[in-house]
């Protein structure tokens, strides 16, 4: 089992600004992390924009490791349907913590998507 950290460590102080607002672009991090994660794989690497913020919540990642998690803002994030399943007229919404998303790059002056 891994060792918790000190709750000084875990908790941010209240208050705290998220770090994207509505309208942002975002990007999802690659990776397949040893654990468990809510990030689903259909998202990784995918562009999408905040749609709103849900308040600090204790990030689940940790939680499932045993650890004292920390509180992280959560995103529901918007990815067009066919950005994700390759066809779709519709906005696909996922809830996302913040260390899950990074500001997207922007795209390419042909609209293709930087990779």
């Amino acid at each position: 089992m891994t060792e918790a950290r000190p709750r000084s460590e875990t908790r941010p102080a209240p208050g705290g600004e998220p770090r994207f607002a509505p309208g942002d672009r975002v990007r999802v991090r690659v990776g397949d992390p040893g654990h468990h994660t809510r990030r689903p794989r259909y998202v990784r690497g995918q562009r999408g924009v905040i749609v709103e913020s849900q308040g600090p919540w204790p990030l689940a990642d940790e939680s499932a490791q045993g650890l004292d998690p920390r509180s992280e803002v959560v995103y529901t994030v918007g990815f067009a349907a066919r950005d994700l399943w390759g066809s779709g007229a519709h906005t696909v919404t996922v809830d996302l913590w913040e260390s899950y998303l990074l500001p997207a790059e922007p795209e390419t002056e042909e609209g293709d998507r930087e990779r």
